[in-house]
Formats: C-alpha cells, structure tokens, sequence
C-alpha cells in the first residue's frame, strides 16, 4: 500500500528533535511519497537539504505563501522566479490568499497569487493553493486565470459543497487532510457526494493532526488516519482509498 502526503511542512522547526526518524515512521507506515511547499526563501535550503536526504521519496514545491506577503513580496517572487528556472519542482506553492490574520496586504497577495499562476502555467506546473477566509477572492483570481493549463489542488480544503464544485470546475483536486476527521469539519458530510477521482490525501503536518491527536503535533504518519476516515465515508476499503488517491496525486505532480 503507497500512500501520499501531497502537503507537508518537514523543514519545520517543530521537528528539529527528531526529523529524520519522524520521516522514517512515516515511510514504515505505508507514507512513502512526500510534496512539500515552499513558504518563502529562508525556507528553501532546508527544503533542498531533505531532498537530497531522501531524493526517492521527497519532492519540493517552489513558492511563496499568502502570508509571508510583506513589504518585500517582489524580492520573495524573484526567488520564486530564480529558482524555478534553476532546478525541477513538481508543483508551484503553495500560493493563495489568506485574511484570516491581516488584511493589510490583499492587494499585494492577489498580485503574488496571480503572477506564480502564471509562473506555473510557464513551467507547465500544477498549484497547491492556500485558501483562508478568501474563497471569493481566491475564486476570482482564478476564473481571471481559467484555462486548460491552470491545474492542481486546493489544499486543506474547507469550503462547502457548492465550493468544492467549483474548485473542481478549474481543475483542482481537493486536499483532504486531519479537518476530515473532526466533528465540526463538516466537509465529511458531502464528501460522498464527490468522486473520488477529485480527492488527495494530505497532513500540512506539523497543522491539523487529526483526531485522536488533534491538537498535537501533526506528522506525515498520520496520513494513513486520513484514509482510514475517507474508507469510512466512501465504504472502501483502505488500499482502494490509497491506491486512488495516490493515482490522483500523480496525475497532478507528474510522477
């Protein structure tokens, strides 16, 4: 059984203490496909440093985070740019709009959202896009970027059905990950009612560790708890849901 974990944080500092055998875990339980995001360019050595740690099961995204939008959000594009055209990513994100902490930069996070849009449809990349308190915004960002080569997945998905349509009427995927599991999340409630075909699995480990663990430290392991709820909701068993949703993966990120 092959699981994917299609957004997870390991460069964290909340794995500092034990990275390498967090990573292990995860590999021993089935997890042995990594896609981790980029934040922005204090990130980004870290991020080549696991690569080249585990080349066969981590591969890295390239981009520059809703909130890390400040002051210096060209300089951060540039990176994004530079690196882009230096070495092969699978995914460019995860990008997006978030107004959950500050408003104060919209302007400047609709601009970056729109601009590495159009960075990935250059490179011929999906998106992995973050999405808080701005599905309206991050909607009309991209119907203005709608085409045949705008792809990827809306990841930690938490709209409604009606949203979920709509992300998967532009080419997304759904990222489904701990929220899933929660008694508020809601989304388990209509996810039946979405073929399977739409959905991936993933942690944003060391965010949203699921129930049991929720409020703990989230790690890629936990991936496998993701599925277990999604063979629940869609009556499944648990290597049909991996096997899928692996597939589902590949076909986003190319390999």
């Amino acid at each position: 059984m092959i699981l994917t974990d299609t957004h997870t944080h390991l460069y964290s500092e909340e794995f500092d203490q034990d990275r390498t055998e967090m990573i292990q875990r995860a590999i021993e339980a089935g997890v042995s496909r990594f896609f981790v995001p980029s934040i922005d360019s204090q990130h980004t050595q870290k991020m080549y440093d696991l690569e080249d740690q585990f080349p066969e099961n981590i591969h890295l995204m390239m981009g520059l985070h809703p909130t890390y939008v400040k002051e210096n959000y060209l300089e951060e594009l540039a990176h994004v740019e530079t690196e882009l055209a230096k070495k092969k990513f699978y995914a460019v994100g995860e990008i997006g709009i978030d107004l959950f902490w500050d408003k104060t930069f919209l302007k400047q996070q609709q601009h970056a959202f729109q601009y590495q849009i159009q960075l990935a449809k250059k490179y011929k990349l999906a998106i992995n896009i973050h999405c808080r308190d701005a599905f309206d915004e991050v909607f009309e960002v991209l119907d203005s970027e709608k085409a045949a080569d705008l792809f990827g997945i809306f990841h930690c998905f938490t709209g409604d059905f009606g949203q979920a349509k709509r992300a998967i009427d532009l080419n997304m995927k759904l990222g489904i990950g701990g929220v899933a599991t929660f008694k508020n999340g809601k989304i388990d409630q209509f996810l039946k009612d979405i073929d399977l075909k739409h959905i991936v699995l993933e942690t944003d480990s060391p965010y949203l560790a699921p129930v049991p663990y929720r409020g703990k430290r989230n790690e890629s392991s936990y991936t496998t708890l993701v599925a277990e709820k999604l063979a629940q909701i869609y009556e499944l068993p648990l290597g049909k849901i991996a096997q899928i949703t692996t597939e589902n993966s590949k076909a986003v990120f190319g390999i």
